[in-house]
């Protein structure tokens, strides 16, 4: 924890890391309380865009994770790039990059775990925040010591060669190119490999394999960082250049789930395209809003959000937030009545976190990585 304001950077970018933060902070459980109390159809439907598809497909809620990687890439010119342009030596850079990856990852493990001592038979080492923070480390490298012609190298050979790896193998027994979640062969390896357990017994969607076309994920954000901050276009003609490849990538993965399928747990290359075009959308709308016609009001509260937005993920691991709730809310609870109880209670959770969240900002308080 340290005491400093935010680095310069994007306010669109504080703003959509505080967007996509929101649905995991509470918003998601809120939409899930309505569902139950209302069942009305609309609620039904956002409900359920708020619940990851069980294998192949893709609904909005496979896209939170993915887009905080992609924006992870997005900040890389801007704070990495500068320390290049001032002169910094590489290996410095290397060593602190290499330092916050592993902090994401024993970060990640915590919150897997808790703060427990466990049998490793029973500790489930993969996690989100070790995902992140194994990819941004392998896309930071790449955006050192490569071109950026390279880079794009990079970008595509990961993307390809992903493909033929899980396109040519299976796990024994099974046909090659077998793409179910017993039968594919990055399954197979991280069952055989990886200590401890795994989230779905046979699979874990954070595993080992499927970190490398994460990587992607981490350039395809770079790539749009290095068009933001670089590019001599005018600053009005970036969001439609962002919304362009945005929607190519979309058209991209679309074809590529054909024969690739979308499918976040194996991370298949199709959707790094596919989520990749969606981040790529988000962007330019916030970025057009935010940045170019500068209408930043609207977005102060998801920016309070996506400023200590590793603060609130771990947050829920030492924080009771529905105590809390009941502790502030509950007399609004009672008074909506049984029926809507836990919906009052769900959004007080938000309400809750956010004044957590804006008390930190207010005192100059950030969880650095």
């Amino acid at each position: 924890m340290s005491e400093s304001t935010p680095s310069q950077r994007l306010y669109s970018l504080d703003a959509l890391r505080g967007f996509d933060m929101f649905w995991i902070m509470g918003a998601e459980d809120f939409f899930h309380e309505l569902m139950v109390a209302t069942k009305h159809p609309a609620a039904i439907w956002i409900a359920t865009q708020l619940s990851h598809v069980e294998w192949n497909g893709f609904r909005f809620y496979d896209l939170i994770f993915p887009l905080f990687l992609f924006m992870s890439g997005v900040s890389t010119p801007y704070s990495v790039g500068r320390e290049l342009e001032k002169g910094t030596d590489k290996s410095k850079l290397l060593q602190r990059i290499i330092k916050r990856g592993l902090i994401l990852v024993v970060l990640g493990i915590i919150y897997n775990n808790g703060l427990h001592i466990k049998p490793l038979a029973e500790v489930r080492f993969p996690s989100v925040l070790g995902r992140i923070g194994i990819a941004y480390m392998f896309a930071c490298i790449i955006y050192i010591y490569a071109s950026q012609r390279f880079q794009y190298v990079w970008f595509v050979g990961i993307l390809i060669g992903y493909w033929l790896l899980l396109k040519f193998t299976s796990a024994p027994g099974f046909p090659m190119g077998d793409l179910s979640m017993e039968g594919n062969f990055a399954s197979w390896v991280d069952r055989t490999i990886l200590p401890g357990r795994l989230h779905r017994g046979i699979h874990d969607p954070e595993g080992l394999v499927s970190a490398f076309p994460a990587i992607g994920t981490g350039l395809l954000g770079i790539f749009a960082g290095n068009f933001l901050k670089n590019s001599t276009l005018d600053i009005k003609r970036k969001a439609p250049s962002l919304a362009l490849a945005g929607v190519v990538c979309l058209i991209v993965g679309g074809f590529w789930d054909l024969f690739f399928p979308i499918n976040k747990n194996l991370w298949t290359s199709s959707f790094v395209l596919y989520v990749g075009g969606c981040s790529l959308l988000l962007l330019a709308v916030f970025y057009f809003i935010i940045d170019v016609l500068g209408y930043r009001r609207w977005a102060f509260f998801f920016m309070i959000i996506g400023v200590n937005s590793i603060l609130i993920y771990m947050s829920g691991k030492f924080i009771d937030w529905y105590y809390t709730s009941k502790g502030v809310f509950q007399w609004m609870a009672d008074l909506a009545g049984e029926h809507y109880y836990e919906v009052v209670l769900a959004g007080g959770i938000i309400a809750v976190k956010w004044g957590f969240l804006w008390f930190m900002y207010r005192n100059k308080i950030f969880l650095r990585v």
